[in-house]
């Protein structure tokens, strides 16, 4: 249900903003997280009180998407505000850190940048994944602070990091083994990686607390490497299948690591001045690569599906947002900075326009039309797309297999009845809306995921 902010809130939230303090931001980011997989989408068997913290004192967006189904594009939507076709970001792109090429176009402002030239202090901690050379990395692209890994995913045991930098990398995989980086710098470790990741985002808080910050908190788990510590194993010891057991306990540490980051911001008085998005990249991994749950929707990260799109999705701004309340009309990923950008006043790029919008003013009840009329989706090598209305008509055109589906999300969750047949005109006119879209995306300009073997 929608919830109107009550008139206290909305009086909060307007003498804040006509402050001089800029509010902070925190973007916590898992990885091939599955939508049933947090307590605040009714997971009973693996806990998560301390996400669902940011659901429970803040707002659960029950229609949450990301732009793409897999990593990195997905990532660039995010970090862009815009969908990632528009500037040629449609594949994961190779972890040829010899490739200047393979990157985040420089000329595309990013979150950082934006919010940089309105005085932030920008940190990300844990994965990049938005190019290997020198050129596209983190210190390179606005962020101040840099605490992790360049490549896609990583081991998560500090023994296993044996090699130098990814340049030193010799067979295909072994980017998963680097030592991680701190800015420029090759550090090492002595605990599980998430731990390590936790620890590092209390202490950028803490260090930056006086000042406007961002902060991008991107785990890699629960991606690939199934490595979980005994600490985390113990919990779900009555799970019979490893392979799902091993996924628990890898979602419970990031689970740790956001309650001692909410708890910190609290202990700072911190909270009502911090907006905090929790979030996955894309739907959870299919059964057998992470042991995702991604119910009630169909399919999974590589899909157009709700399955590989709709992803569990929260904010939290104490004393500015409704508090335990659902929102359901659709929003996207790309409002995050849409969002920031709009509380902290910073003008964009008009030849760049976001394709996000500011999320309060529907979300606290000043606004009851739907922030977006169409969400859409084009996966450039597999050619596989989808349009959403905010009617919950979803169309998804795969030529790979002669799909051609209209299906009705209000009733149909699971994607299971097409309506095409019987709404031809319908469909038909959202297909010509989707490749009027499709027509206005770039093709990508580097090399993919694979094509590097060193």
């Amino acid at each position: 249900m929608k919830i109107l902010l009550p008139v206290f809130l909305l009086l909060a939230q307007t003498v804040y903003l006509l402050g001089a303090e800029k509010p902070n931001l925190i973007i916590i980011m898992t990885d091939d997280h599955g939508y049933a997989d947090v307590g605040f989408n009714g997971s009973t068997e693996i806990p998560t009180p301390h996400i669902d913290r940011i659901a429970q004192e803040g707002v659960r967006f029950t229609s949450g998407y990301v732009t793409y189904p897999v990593c990195g594009p997905s990532r660039a939507g995010l970090l862009t505000g815009r969908y990632q076709g528009r500037f040629g970001f449609r594949r994961n792109p190779t972890l040829n850190p010899f490739d200047p090429l393979a990157g985040l176009p420089l000329e595309e402002p990013i979150i950082s940048e934006i919010l940089g030239s309105v005085g932030y202090h920008s940190g990300i901690i844990g994965k990049w994944h938005m190019g290997t050379h020198p050129r596209f990395r983190p210190n390179k692209r606005g962020f101040d602070e840099f605490f992790g890994f360049l490549s896609g995913g990583h081991d998560y045991f500090p023994e296993n990091l044996t090699y130098p930098d990814i340049e030193s990398v010799d067979r295909a995989g072994r980017w998963y083994n680097t030592k991680l980086l701190r800015n420029e710098k090759r550090v090492e470790i002595d605990e599980y990686l998430t731990d390590e990741l936790s620890k590092e985002a209390v202490k950028f808080v803490q260090r930056n607390q006086r000042k406007p910050f961002f902060l991008y908190l991107a785990y890699n788990a629960p991606h690939t490497p199934m490595q979980a510590s005994e600490k985390y194993l113990k919990r779900f010891a009555h799970i019979e299948d490893e392979h799902r057991r091993t996924y628990a306990a890898m979602v419970s540490s990031v689970d740790d690591g956001v309650g001692m980051l909410l708890d910190t911001l609290d202990a700072l008085n911190l909270s009502e001045k911090t907006l905090v998005f929790f979030l996955s990249d894309n739907g959870g991994a299919a059964y057998r690569i992470n042991a995702a749950n991604n119910a009630p929707f169909r399919s999974f990260k590589g899909q157009v599906f709700e399955g590989g799109v709709r992803v569990p999705f929260a904010l939290r701004w104490k004393g500015a947002v409704p508090a335990g309340v659902d929102y359901n009309y659709p929003i996207s990923a790309l409002d995050i900075l849409g969002t920031i950008a709009d509380l902290a006043g910073v003008n964009i790029d008009p030849t760049r326009p976001l394709d996000g919008v500011n999320l309060i003013p529907y979300i606290n009840g000043e606004r009851n039309d739907p922030p977006h009329e169409r969400l859409y989706w084009h996966m450039y090598d597999r050619d596989r797309s989808a349009i959403l209305t905010s009617g919950g008509d979803k169309l998804v055109i795969m030529p790979e297999d002669g799909t051609r589906a209209l299906y009705n999300l209000n009733n149909d969750l699971g994607e299971t009845h097409d309506l095409s047949s019987q709404k031809r005109q319908k469909t038909d006119a959202l297909e010509a809306e989707l490749e009027t879209w499709k027509a206005q995306m770039k093709p990508p300009f580097y090399d993919g995921l694979g094509t590097w073997q060193p």
